[in-house]
């Protein structure tokens, strides 16, 4: 059944080819972001490309307004666009962490707001948030990014019962390690503020973690989420959460069965 899809952060990554995958099922996909020039595949593919800041509160109204004019209704909202803050708590910036949480969470939140009274009216529709095994395990240096994956972890819950009785479903996706940007554009900034300080050594763990852990395998490509994405829109009864990608299954069970001490030291063996 062609459903009618907004996704957000579609100029990369995940989203990128989650949008090209949904258009390629025959779906009517708007993909949202900054980037608005690295978009044009999806239109050569058949799709439409917006040009939207999430933390632009025009911006985002105008891309809402724009597809309900031109399609009457958003059948799936998908949000996915997000980044990472990483750094020592003690030495990233407060503008910089109340950022992350704009793009992270409240401009997604603005964005889900906007869309609900049209999916409630109709009695149906599917919002999918992108979260991360991130928003159930931590790592050093990533304080602020894992409170922002954190926090959308428990308002999806919330949203879900919130939205049950008018026919709205919230499903939750977790990624592990996808080989994306992600890596490359935390890594240099986290590397650059621990320089000649007393978290040095940490971040440079960090990194050769980093590296490690998004290493090529075809468990951390990004279609392996877009297919996880486009199973989740095409089920009639998706799930709440789907956890897929490179580590993501046996890392939350090690959360879940391990003490706190002991996934600290796993954790800490993964830097070494």
């Amino acid at each position: 059944m062609q459903k009618v899809i907004l996704i957000t952060g579609a100029s990369s990554g995940m989203g990128k080819i989650t949008a090209e995958t949904l258009i390629s099922q025959g779906h009517i996909v708007y993909g949202a972001a900054r980037r608005v020039e690295k978009m044009q595949d999806l239109v050569d593919a058949g799709g439409h490309t917006i040009g939207m800041d999430i933390t632009i509160e025009s911006q985002v109204q105008a891309a809402v307004d724009r597809v309900l004019s031109e399609q009457g209704h958003i059948d799936v909202l998908i949000n996915n666009a997000g980044y990472a803050v990483y750094g020592a708590v003690e030495q990233v910036l407060l503008d910089d962490a109340r950022r992350q949480f704009e793009v992270n969470l409240f401009g997604l939140a603005s964005l889900t707001q906007k869309i609900l009274p049209g999916m409630r009216e109709r009695g149906s529709g599917h919002i999918i948030n992108i979260t991360s095994i991130g928003g159930k395990v931590y790592t050093p240096l990533g304080a602020w990014y894992h409170a922002t994956k954190h926090a959308l972890e428990g308002w999806s819950d919330s949203l879900r019962i919130e939205t049950k009785a008018f026919g709205i479903k919230v499903s939750i996706i977790e990624p592990g390690a996808i080989q994306t940007e992600f890596s490359d554009v935390m890594t240099d900034p986290m590397l650059a503020l621990s320089k000649d300080g007393p978290y040095e050594a940490l971040a440079e763990g960090v990194a050769r973690g980093n590296k490690t852990y998004y290493n090529d395998a075809p468990s951390n490509s990004p279609q392996v989420i877009a297919d996880v994405i486009a199973k989740a829109i095409n089920s009639k009864n998706p799930k709440t959460r789907y956890a897929a990608g490179k580590m993501a299954r046996t890392t939350l069970f090690m959360r879940r069965w391990l003490s706190d001490k002991a996934f600290d030291k796993a954790v800490l063996n993964m830097l070494k």
